[in-house]
């Protein structure tokens, strides 16, 4: 269709077709991932919109997309205001904004393998203060009008070995079993495709910089499992592995396979499953126990095989980093490098390594203004000159078989302003504040996050985003349940184990962006004449901090300690990794202050 204003045209003619007056699109998939498969596009394909979170609501006469702080200079850049009003959540709802806005007596149609059995409930309930309803569709309209919307992926599953895992997949079964068992539940039902990749070991490529499979599970009580994925992606290399325990279906025979567990005792858990899975359970007659997914927890804390893996990715990611912020440091200044170049090279020295498997996330490679836009993504039409006296802000990551990761530098080409340094320091204060954290046993990220962001509020500064997300081991760059944040999560206890990012920012819109980021491992803590058990966090990521752009004269003495000791172990480490100019630059960048 040759344009966004065409394609909302054409979605409103086929809500008439099947009798409905307006219709929300979420960005997700019948799995409620985050990263969703081309095919699962829709928002993207109906409204011009590249961010990785977001909502869109069509009525007859108007039509609005929702998106957080993130977004919200993305959304404006990408999404024409013409035909689509800008909504801001969580200041407001999908479900608030149909309440005002639909029709008395309205029909508003929603896909129910892209909804949870909550939102469901939310929006019904406003919608019938308005005298209207929420009606589930069997034909998703965006699909009916989008005409050439790419397959599923037919890619093979493969086996992540137990050398990276640290634990067979039968362990975990058994383990699940044994907790089915406490709850006295016959079966869970597995759909978060990073759960179902961690439970049986296996891994895929069927979602973008995310090494999962499309598939649904079934795991009982006595420790054997109903593995549904499409026949194509399967191999005797994935049969064997599974073993006999595992039976292996057509994944198109998921919905029907719900009804057969009729009479059987069924955890479905309520944030992860969509309101189908729900439904044909409910349809069925099994009973259900809304229980969060016993693959999360145990998935989030990671074993001493997987945190060895880590450690051994970051050392080999923070060489290929160095020797790019090095390029950069040589090749910025006599102003030919771009966006879409500088994340080009850094690419090829991840490949270089010969063990990158794919990008954990597209790399947010932004120069100047366009660094003030959180998760920018540089494309032909917005691709940046990466000018002299300006800040370049580089988020990126690898995935790796032994691990993931996720980094962002903030890197001064040419002369920053002194408005740039004090700003930068700022939040290298706070993230300097999170490194050194000290916490009780049971404390929650959302209790940390104040720490990263105290020395900006205190000059009236702020950024619109978490601090720290969790990190998935060759699996999803944003695990949850743990985060460091206020707002959005943030209330899971922080336990031993569990690897989330540190990354305060600033963003000073239409001028520069500021981001710090490193990888913290959640790790107990000995103190002589503690009460109570301790935890802190040890730093995974290691690369150089941008030394120009650090007003050092605020700076604690504690802090520049901690920088100089940082920038030590980045030497240590990434050091023995390079030779020549990239050495000697290397060194020159981790001097102590």
């Amino acid at each position: 269709m040759s344009s966004y204003e065409d394609r909302l045209k054409a979605l409103r003619a086929q809500l008439v077709r099947q009798k409905l007056d307006g219709f929300v699109v979420p960005l997700t998939d019948e799995h409620m991932s985050e990263y969703v498969g081309a095919y699962a596009q829709r928002l993207a394909w109906l409204t011009g919109f590249q961010g990785s979170a977001g909502s869109a609501v069509v009525l007859p006469e108007e039509a609005a997309i929702f998106v957080d702080g993130r977004y919200t200079l993305q959304v404006r850049e990408q999404v024409d205001g013409a035909h689509w009003q800008y909504e801001s959540v969580p200041q407001t709802s999908i479900a608030a904004w149909l309440k005002d806005h639909a029709g008395q007596g309205a029909r508003i149609g929603y896909d129910p393998w892209l909804h949870t059995r909550a939102w469901v409930r939310q929006a019904t309930e406003a919608l019938a203060e308005k005298g209207a309803e929420l009606v589930a569709v069997d034909t998703n309209p965006v699909d009916a009008v989008w005409p050439d919307r790419p397959a599923p992926s037919d890619a093979k599953l493969v086996v992540h070995d137990d050398r990276f895992a640290g634990q067979s997949a039968a362990e975990k079964r058994a383990a699940m079993a044994d907790w089915l068992t406490e709850k006295k539940a016959d079966a869970v039902v597995l759909s978060a495709l990073d759960s179902i990749a961690w439970t049986f070991n296996i891994r895929g490529k069927d979602v973008e910089c995310t090494p999962v499979a499309l598939a649904y599970a079934i795991v009982h009580a006595d420790a054997t499992a109903d593995l549904y994925v499409a026949p194509e992606k399967m191999d005797e290399a994935v049969a064997k592995h599974l073993g006999n325990a595992v039976r292996v279906h057509d994944r198109a025979a998921f919905a029907e396979a719900l009804a057969d567990l009729n009479g059987k005792t069924v955890v479905a858990d309520p944030e992860r499953a969509v309101a189908a899975i729900f439904n044909g359970l409910d349809a069925g007659g099994a009973t259900i126990l809304s229980l969060r997914d016993p693959a999360i927890l145990p998935k989030a804390i990671k074993n001493d095989t997987e945190i060895a893996g880590h450690k051994a990715a970051q050392a080999r990611d923070g060489a290929a980093l160095s020797r790019f912020l090095h390029w950069i440091a040589v090749e910025a200044p006599k102003g030919s490098l771009t966006e879409l170049s500088a994340s080009d090279r850094l690419e090829a020295f991840r490949k270089d390594t010969g063990l990158l498997e794919d990008l954990s996330f597209d790399t947010i490679s932004g120069a100047g203004p366009n660094g003030a836009v959180v998760h920018y993504r540089a494309e032909e039409k917005t691709n940046r000159s990466i000018e002299l006296n300006s800040l370049y802000l580089v988020d990126s990551g690898g995935q790796y078989r032994d691990g993931t990761t996720d980094v962002t530098r903030t890197i001064a080409i040419g002369t920053p302003t002194e408005e740039m340094k004090r700003r930068f320091t700022l939040v290298l204060k706070g993230h300097i504040a999170l490194a050194r954290a000290v916490f009780p046993k049971g404390t929650r990220g959302g209790q940390l996050d104040a720490l990263a962001r105290q020395y900006l509020w205190a000059e009236g500064l702020d950024y619109a985003h978490g601090t720290g997300h969790g990190v998935g081991s060759f699996l999803s760059v944003h695990e949850g349940p743990q985060r460091i944040a206020t707002f959005g999560g943030g209330d899971e206890p922080l336990a031993a184990g569990m690897i989330l990012s540190n990354e305060p920012g600033y963003y000073k819109t239409g001028e520069y962006g500021i981001r710090i980021e490193n990888l913290v491992l959640v790790e107990e803590r000995a103190i002589a004449g503690a009460e109570k058990p301790m935890l802190g966090f040890e730093t995974l990521t290691f690369a150089p901090i941008d030394r120009a752009v650090i007003a050092t004269e605020i700076l604690s003495e504690a802090e520049r300690a901690w920088l100089d000791a940082y920038h030590a172990a980045v030497l240590d480490l990434v050091g023995p990794q390079l030779e020549g100019d990239a050495l000697a630059w290397l060194k020159a960048a981790c001097a102590p202050l």
